[in-house]
């Protein structure tokens, strides 16, 4: 399974040039790693975009769902990233993952992985599953 997660609310760029999670993006974090963890998720690899506001979502995940996870920043998950190189990485991947990246890389992702998906929620996550012919993706659940 894998698991898209659109990196909670940050501080705009006017505040802070870094755009760390907001106080209220710590809790969405917080409830969205809750909420995967209730769902019996608990990823092998936590994977994001190395940029501050990934990063401190990714780490709920880390704390909440498995602290013994691989956790590393990776390379095309930044909004400017073509999709298809996370889609050719995820499926050379046997293992349980979640990924956090950004708008629009990360809604383009799950509609190259899974097309029947919709609109990916802002701020929140798409589980994704092998289809039975392991070549594409369905979803599985989303918050």
């Amino acid at each position: 399974m894998v698991v898209l997660v659109h990196h909670a609310d940050a501080l705009r760029a006017h505040i802070d040039a870094q755009r760390p999670l907001s106080a209220h993006g710590r809790e969405q974090a917080q409830r969205l790693a809750e909420l995967v963890k209730a769902k019996g998720f608990a990823p092998a690899a936590i994977w994001h975009s190395g940029k501050l506001r990934g990063r401190q979502t990714a780490e709920a995940f880390l704390r909440v769902c498995n602290p013994f996870a691989e956790f590393k920043m990776v390379r095309g998950l930044r909004s400017e990233d073509p999709a298809e190189w996370m889609r050719d990485e995820l499926f050379g991947e046997s293992r349980d993952i979640l990924l956090v990246g950004h708008m629009p890389h990360i809604a383009d992702l799950a509609r190259l992985m899974s097309p029947a998906s919709g609109a990916f929620p802002l701020n929140g996550l798409i589980a994704l599953e092998r289809a039975a012919d392991d070549t594409s993706w369905k979803e599985a659940w989303r918050a």
